[in-house]
């Protein structure tokens, strides 16, 4: 009666091979370094785990998981922006505070003539500034986020939810 278990031997046949891939890319590779990455993506627990092609994109995983995957992300942004948002604006908050209270009890004296000066100097600048034309950088962002946001549109789906309920906890 024959079971289906493997062999001690295939084991060991298994591990030599996975040993002797690692060596030859190390030494084909050019200098010493080695491409992780790559020698990673060709092993079978890799492609089991992130699939065949794995790449930036969430897409290959079930609805639910990329619902999960963007909520959590979401939830743990808008809590962290959430405590971050409140220090900053207590902070910005008390400094407003301390200044008036400086300008009122006389240790600051403003110029108001020189700031309404000044103001309008740089509303005259940015008039002569003011271009309609979006910067060929923030356009191609603005293209990568808009074809991130359509490719994945469940994670971001997620992740907005996650943010508004990280928000409000």
């Amino acid at each position: 009666m024959e079971t289906s278990a493997p062999r001690a031997g295939s084991r060991v046949v298994a591990t030599t091979a996975r040993h002797s891939a690692l060596t030859e890319m190390a030494v084909s590779s050019q200098g010493n370094s080695v491409d992780l990455a790559e020698f990673a993506k060709q092993q079978p627990w890799w492609r089991k785990l992130f699939g065949p092609e794995s790449g930036l994109s969430v897409e290959k995983y079930s609805v639910a998981t990329q619902l999960f995957i963007g909520g959590v992300t979401g939830w743990c942004t808008g809590f962290i922006f959430q405590k971050v948002g409140k220090l900053a604006a207590t902070a910005v908050g008390g400094g407003f505070f301390l200044l008036q209270l400086a300008n009122h009890s006389g240790y600051i004296k403003v110029d108001w003539q020189r700031v309404e000066k000044d103001m309008k100097k740089a509303k005259e600048q940015l008039k002569i500034r003011k271009s309609t034309q979006i910067p060929n950088q923030v356009r191609s962002k603005a293209e990568e986020v808009v074809s991130f946001v359509k490719k994945n549109v469940l994670v971001t789906g997620g992740f907005f939810g996650g943010f508004l309920l990280g928000m409000a906890s």
